[in-house]
């Protein structure tokens, strides 16, 4: 069984939608829900699951914000092996399978400006695009149904791109308008 799906044409519509009870849920230091990941990537084969990237105010916020996260079917898994992030996942109830994936972190994190440059990178860039696919294609073709597997495989060319897409991004943002 293969990691990952076709490109799904809905996966931006899923994201908005469950970006609006995020801004619904009355988050207090909720700043922004960005949409990252393969899904928010138009004509990217992806893992069926939506990332989302909740930015916060602060970590203090994030951590207050716990029960009214998990109010909405979340569950809280906190740091979940990276400092600085409170990662949570909402599953199907009747299936099991993994619907949504929460990475949030404190507005000013280094791994904002890492997700939204690698994702506008993808997204402005078909080669760049093309690339990732057949790196992505390889890895689940390597490693079926094995997820860590699958990531470490594809890891060495993602940190590559990312590297060059957040230098990239950064050197855009310091040019005068």
């Amino acid at each position: 069984m293969s990691l990952i799906a076709p490109p799904d044409p809905t996966w931006p519509a899923q994201a908005q939608v469950e970006a609006d009870r995020w801004r619904g849920a009355d988050l207090a230091g909720l700043i922004a829900v960005h949409h990252i990941g393969s899904t928010s990537v138009p004509g990217l084969p992806a893992m069926p699951i939506i990332d989302l990237l909740p930015e916060f105010v602060d970590e203090a916020a994030m951590d207050a914000a716990r029960p009214r996260i998990e109010a909405l079917g979340y569950e809280w898994l906190a740091e979940f092996g990276l400092p600085g992030r409170r990662y949570c996942r909402r599953d199907d109830t009747a299936s099991g399978k993994r619907l949504v994936q929460a990475h949030c972190y404190a507005k000013g994190s280094s791994e904002i400006t890492r997700h939204l440059a690698f994702r506008d990178a993808l997204r402005a860039n078909a080669p760049l695009r093309a690339a990732y696919s057949a790196v992505k294609g390889k890895c689940a073709a390597l490693h079926p149904g094995d997820h860590q597997a699958y990531g470490a495989c594809k890891s060495p060319w993602i940190e590559k791109a990312e590297a060059r897409a957040v230098a990239d991004y950064l050197q855009k943002k310091d040019r005068p308008l």
